[in-house]
């Protein structure tokens, strides 16, 4: 941990403001770090920065027996490689590559869903200890970690998957169809041209479009034909919920049209361009089109999420608190509702949640503030109450949920293997360990 004024600008021997520089350790504490800081050079005359480590440090010393050696319990997996940066992402992996990760993270971050990095080479290894794997924009991929993708769905797991993910060979060089267009249940119109400037300056542009939800209607599809009839349910998707009092959300983005099969569900088709200004121009020229934006199907084993509208690219530079939503709706949908933890209340809290031996622990990071996620944070916010609730796994045993920060011990309140409990406040975080 760099006590100096880093980020941009940096300032090496200009002390980082306190509440900034530790929040950057409880985070990475509670991700599972140990802590470490570091000085630039042997003499200071911004003698601020000593003062900073000395009382994480102290608590970490007072607390480390749950702070090291724990399982993760996240059930939702992302998964990355670096081969997509390098091959797919090339001479702009930001915009390809790490805006799509960044807006997928952050919308899981605010909706307060656990979740762990998986190289895309380990989901055969790895993939048991999750209901959900999460392809944002992983466009580059090699046959062998489509096929472990495909066999984490048919053993039951969730798929979401965004933009190109998995239309390029692992050098980069374009596919004709998705390779896991068997999953999505969608297929090319068009075959992809592999041209790099085409596909920069489509993710890097802004258009006045929109996507439209299809509230009561379930897409029956035959080849690029859609003919809509109501759902036999008559209700929205879950994937809809909090938007019933619009028909529209606004996109940014441009899409193609795309060829379906028989068993997909659209439940988001584009609205193409039209004009801003003048004000008496600004009427869609062409309200509703066939070209799917989101596209669900359960028929593969477990539930397949297909996102072809860049909705994570847009919601990390844009910052629609719609784009966010309808990402953690569409995740909750695609894990089956398989996440173990639920907080409620105000405030932007990361979560993290783990097992160790007989206890569960579970880090909550405050991070409330206008400099979230800028620099600098120069004030830290407090927030509560939080409601908490937690599925036990077997073996936890019986306990109160003890508060390791603020040293209180919580009523808790036990239901069908879940454990219920309020935390009253969180300055900066807050460490409860359960059993």
């Amino acid at each position: 941990m760099a006590m100096y004024q880093a980020g941009r600008p940096t300032f090496r021997l200009a002390s980082k403001p306190q509440p900034e520089a530790h929040l950057w350790m409880f985070e990475g504490i509670a991700g599972g770090l140990q802590p470490w800081w570091h000085h630039i050079g042997a003499y200071h005359e911004d003698r601020r920065m000593y003062q900073t480590a000395e009382p994480v440090y102290r608590w970490h010393k007072a607390n480390e027996q749950f702070l090291i050696n724990r399982q993760p319990l996240a059930t939702v997996g992302m998964v990355w490689s670096q081969q997509n940066t390098d091959f797919y992402g090339r001479d702009d992996p930001e915009t390809l590559v790490e805006l799509p990760w960044r807006g997928l993270t952050q919308a899981l971050i605010r909706s307060r869903i656990p979740y762990l990095p998986v190289h895309a080479d380990d989901i055969t290894r790895d993939g048991a200890q999750f209901s959900l794997l999460v392809l944002p924009n992983l466009a580059a991929m090699s046959d062998a970690q489509v096929e472990a993708v495909r066999d984490f769905v048919k053993r039951g797991g969730g798929l979401l998957a965004t933009g190109q993910s998995s239309l390029f060979d692992e050098w980069g060089q374009p596919r004709p169809d998705f390779a896991l267009a068997d999953l999505f249940r969608v297929h090319l119109v068009k075959p992809e041209s592999g041209e790099e400037t085409v596909r920069k300056k489509r993710a890097a542009e802004t258009h006045h479009t929109y996507l439209r939800l299809l509230p009561e209607l379930r897409a029956k599809i035959n080849g690029p034909e859609v003919g809509n009839e109501p759902a036999a349910s008559g209700a929205r998707h879950s994937v809809l919920d909090g938007f019933d009092q619009t028909d529209i959300l606004p996109f940014g983005g441009v899409l193609d049209e795309l060829k379906l099969d028989i068993a997909a569900e659209v439940h988001l088709t584009f609205v193409p361009e039209f004009p801003i200004y003048p004000p008496e121009t600004s009427w869609m020229r062409e309200p509703k089109t066939n070209i799917p934006g989101l596209v669900l199907n359960t028929n593969s084993g477990g539930p397949v999420a297909f996102l072809p509208a860049d909705l994570d690219r847009r919601f990390a530079r844009d910052n629609l608190p719609d784009h966010g939503r309808l990402l953690a709706n569409v995740v909750h949908w695609a894990a089956n509702h398989r996440i173990p933890l639920s907080v409620t209340g105000p405030g932007l809290i990361d979560c993290h949640l783990y097992r160790k031996q007989e206890r569960v622990i579970l880090p909550l990071v405050n991070l409330t503030n206008a400099g979230t996620w800028r620099q600098s944070i120069d004030e830290l916010i407090p927030v509560g109450p939080i409601g908490v609730a937690v599925e036990l796994p077997q073996g936890v045993r019986e306990g109160h949920a003890k508060l390791l920060v603020s040293g209180q011990k919580v009523l808790a309140s036990r239901s069908a293997g879940w454990l219920c409990f309020q935390i009253k406040s969180i300055l900066d975080h807050e460490v409860v360990v359960i059993g």
